[in-house]
């Protein structure tokens, strides 16, 4: 079995910095692709970053600049470092990864997610 915690939310005013973290725990081989999604109230799941098991990064326009996705192999854990917060950020942020089990079963997982709420 395979989960994904979350931590790192919370309330902050605009021009603020939080930094989220996602570990990755149970039966796990490997680890392909770690990322974070986030959705906002009435509107879908989006994805803003992800980071491929060499550290190769994707980051959606509307943050670059103001997020870093990094990633720590031999934790199994995917931080998001994210600055200069805006109102437009807030939302339940979900940690996303496809992982590889010990018995060679491969499946994309989630974490419950965390709130984050910027006022402005």
């Amino acid at each position: 079995q395979v989960q994904l915690v979350e931590s790192g939310g919370g309330l902050v005013q605009a021009g603020e910095s939080l930094r989220l973290s996602c570990a990755a725990s149970g039966s796990i081989f490997s680890i392909d692709v770690m990322g974070w999604y986030r959705q906002a109230p009435g509107k879908q799941r989006e994805l803003v970053a992800s980071i491929l098991s060499r550290s190769s990064t994707d980051v959606a326009d509307s943050v670059k600049g103001r997020f870093t996705i990094s990633r720590d192999n031999a934790k199994n854990t995917v931080y998001l470092q994210m600055n200069s917060l805006k109102p437009e950020d807030t939302g339940v942020y979900y940690c996303n990864a496809r992982i590889r089990t010990v018995v060679g079963d491969v499946g994309t997982y989630w974490g419950p997610g965390t709130q984050v709420t910027v006022s402005s």
